[in-house]
């Protein structure tokens, strides 16, 4: 019979990501795979057999989730040219380096919004093969044609992924109508997709639409919607146009990633459906910040100016109506810019632009962000019977949230109940 394994971590600050007040000297133990016991010292046995974690003036708190990034091995934001000239091979080994950043940053699962490569390397880490966080993965993008997913300067027989024979880690599906929609979704799914992306507006990084651009009829989105229920799945939605936002919504979309023109009505419907908005406030960031030196195409940085105080001004709206919010950053790889590992500023950006209290924007990065990638039965909060996954914090993020943007402050990470760093001891 098969020995049981006990970790339990003592004398430590709990948050444990429901937006309860924090257990000032706590304990948790973890069975396997699973959180057996959580609570005051007092409260929790101690099995005699357990590996003992003290963790005196430090902080355990559930393992951080980022619900929209890419897995594209880019390095660049020449996205132009860098897919084109860089092997494909060469794009996956950037990215399971990435999966390393973001684990030793203490992000246990991510919500890939997009990428061929992410689907790929999904079995990879679940098999043990690649070190990284937990990923849900949509894979191939729905996109109409002159969508957010069709790469209008290629040919579109170059674009869609069931024709072209160039290897993008963005490849997309290219359809238009309400059955090429469905098969497209199908499609998807058979590729082995978690949940179904779609873009329902245009964006700021597409060439020739605006992310005012309305796309995708409502009866188009709502058979991309049946179809994602038909096999127990949901539909997350790039969707920046007011239009757009309110057509996903209504059509049954659970995640509205971007949200930048979202309006009242939008909000309302937002509220009404419990819809979760993924702001995604790091990539702008950075877009404004490095964009022009990294290479950005002139017509992404131009677009990011125009919206950068718009989304920031609604989303804040958004949230101060009550708008479930989840932090995503949308960081595709990159070296100065989009660069995985560097997630957590998603959650000092919710702090500092939209005003959330610290326990607030942990919430967003953990319960939110558990049910915004469909995990929320299974991680996100510090609760008995949860998949084990936290990290051990130097410090207090409640009293400075910034601490959770250098790695080096995630001294523990546990997932699914074993240890994938620890650099406790070298301290």
């Amino acid at each position: 019979m098969r020995k049981l394994t006990y970790i339990a971590i003592t004398n430590c600050r709990i948050i444990d990501g429901t937006g309860r007040q924090p257990i000032e000297k706590g304990a948790i133990v973890i069975k396997d795979s699973l959180i057996v016991d959580v609570g005051s010292m007092g409260e929790v046995e101690i099995p005699s057999e357990a590996q003992v974690i003290d963790a005196a003036g430090k902080t355990v708190m559930p393992g951080l989730i980022d619900a929209h990034v890419h897995l594209t091995g880019l390095r660049t934001g020449d996205f132009i040219k860098e897919p084109l000239l860089t092997p494909y091979a060469t794009l996956v080994a950037r990215a399971i380096r990435d999966l390393e950043a973001l684990l030793n940053a203490g992000f246990t699962t991510v919500g890939d919004a997009g990428s061929i490569i992410a689907l790929q390397l999904k079995r990879a880490v679940e098999e043990g093969t690649v070190c990284g966080p937990r990923i849900v993965a949509a894979g191939y993008i729905l996109s109409q044609t002159f969508g957010h997913g069709d790469t209008h300067f290629l040919p579109v027989e170059y674009v869609d992924a069931r024709t072209s024979k160039l290897m993008s880690p963005l490849s997309a599906l290219i359809c238009d109508g309400i059955e090429e929609c469905r098969k497209a979704a199908r499609y998807a799914l058979r590729a082995g997709a978690d949940y179904i992306k779609v873009m329902a507006t245009g964006g700021v990084l597409s060439e020739k639409d605006r992310p005012e651009y309305t796309q995708f009829t409502i009866e188009e989105l709502k058979a991309i919607v049946e179809e994602a229920k038909h096999a127990h799945r949901f539909v997350h939605a790039h969707a920046q146009g007011a239009e757009g936002i309110k057509n996903a919504i209504n059509a049954g979309v659970k995640i509205i990633a971007h949200g930048i023109f979202i309006d009242d009505e939008g909000i309302e419907l937002a509220k009404e459906r419990n819809a979760i908005v993924v702001p995604t406030f790091s990539v702008v960031e950075h877009l404004i910040k490095y964009g022009k030196e990294i290479g950005v195409p002139e017509w992404g940085l131009k677009k990011s100016m125009e919206v950068h105080e718009i989304h920031l001004k609604n989303i804040k709206r958004a949230y101060e109506k009550g708008v479930k919010v989840a932090t995503g950053t949308d960081f595709l790889g990159g070296v100065k810019a989009f660069r995985h590992g560097d997630n957590s500023l998603e959650i000092q950006l919710l702090v500092e632009k939209l005003g959330m209290k610290p326990m607030e924007a942990i919430v967003a990065a953990t319960k939110n962000a558990a049910e915004a990638v469909g995990l929320i039965n299974k991680v996100g909060t510090l609760e008995k019977n949860k998949v084990a996954d936290l990290i051990i914090v130097n410090g207090n993020p409640l009293a400075d949230i910034k601490i959770l943007r250098d790695p080096n402050n995630i001294v523990v990470v546990i997932k699914e109940g074993r240890i994938v760093k620890n650099i406790m001891e070298k301290q």
